[in-house]
């Protein structure tokens, strides 16, 4: 079966540094061998907040507690080896991520698929291999709410920068929780904006008061409606990523600097923060944490399957490496 080594890259995606995005291998022997060789020995601290983390077999498997689909169409599809991509017709494995669809032995109705509450826009440097990224991995779970482009072929975003965030670092960034107070004075502004007309005809003055009455149960209720309706993360390495930032159509973006998680990636760079994301981490925890700090809910587990992929590579290559001796 051939395969393609992991390859180190690195993505912002709001961690307040750069992050990694190695390109997904099956050749287990050179890549055990890779990581005994960088002194791969950091500890799995994510997922969960590091106080929470109190058992042995968490720190061994931190996905574990994830309500995340059966991984038996992968473990099939592994053993099979590379299929063909149904659409291009490229041999790949599990998934093509040229065209965002699973391959033939990988049945696309046995692969979750999630409705996320906000669009997701992922911008592509055009130097980057698809190949390498888990941000497809997104696209692949949530199809109709991800959209990835590729450098400089981006939307313009500048009628409707009220309503998105950038998943990015920077001197006026803010953190996800005081998102929800963003969001609120923006919320209480347009609705302020909406009620400025006192020149009404008499007879359109009933529908204007039910319309009234609908917009302050709105705001009492703490809808899901906080005004926000897209977020934007950057899928570059760092020495590229600052012709994406200062392009005029990300200006004005809100910034949210995502900085209190850990990494599960099975390849960090030695000497690098474990705050170091992946892209799949980074739109799973914006998500995690938006639906309690900014919509005031329990988490229950709604977007665990958007590491369907991530967790079985976590596994698989942990395994071998257990196997091995060389954990």
């Amino acid at each position: 079966m051939k395969t393609r080594d992991l390859e180190k890259r690195s993505s912002f995606a709001g961690t307040g540094y750069h992050l990694f995005e190695p390109k997904m291998s099956l050749n287990l022997p050179t890549l055990l061998n890779q990581e005994s060789h960088r002194g791969f020995k950091k500890k799995i601290e994510c997922l969960k907040n590091p106080e929470s983390q109190t058992t042995s077999s968490l720190q061994d498997n931190p996905l574990q507690n994830l309500q995340i689909a059966s991984h038996e169409v992968l473990e099939k599809a592994q053993k099979s080896g590379r299929s063909k991509c149904p659409k291009c017709g490229s041999s790949r494995m599990f998934y093509c991520y040229s065209c965002y669809v699973p391959v033939e032995t990988v049945p696309t109705k046995q692969i979750p698929v999630l409705k996320l509450p906000l669009k997701i826009d992922i911008i592509k440097h055009p130097n980057e291999t698809d190949g390498k990224s888990t941000a497809v991995h997104a696209k692949l779970l949530a199809p109709e709410d991800v959209m990835i482009y590729t450098y400089p072929c981006i939307p313009e975003y500048e009628e409707k920068r009220h309503e998105m965030v950038l998943i990015f670092p920077g001197p006026n960034s803010i953190s996800l929780k005081d998102l929800g107070l963003h969001l609120q004075r923006n919320t209480k502004k347009n609705v302020c904006a909406e009620d400025d007309s006192t020149a009404e005809p008499f007879l359109k003055q009933a529908r204007i008061e039910s319309e009234q009455q609908n917009i302050n149960e709105c705001k009492a209720n703490k809808t899901e409606d906080t005004g926000l309706k897209k977020i934007i993360f950057i899928d570059s390495t760092w020495n590229q990523t600052n012709k994406i930032i200062t392009d005029e159509r990300l200006q004005g973006l809100l910034q949210i600097e995502l900085k209190t998680r850990k990494t599960c990636f099975w390849r960090h760079q030695k000497g690098k923060p474990d705050t170091y994301l992946s892209t799949i981490e980074a739109i799973y925890y914006f998500l995690v944490d938006y639906h309690q700090e900014v919509l005031k809910k329990k988490y229950k587990g709604q977007y665990d399957n958007l590491l369907f992929f991530f967790s079985f590579m976590y596994t698989l290559i942990k395994n071998a490496k257990s196997s091995t001796g060389k954990e």
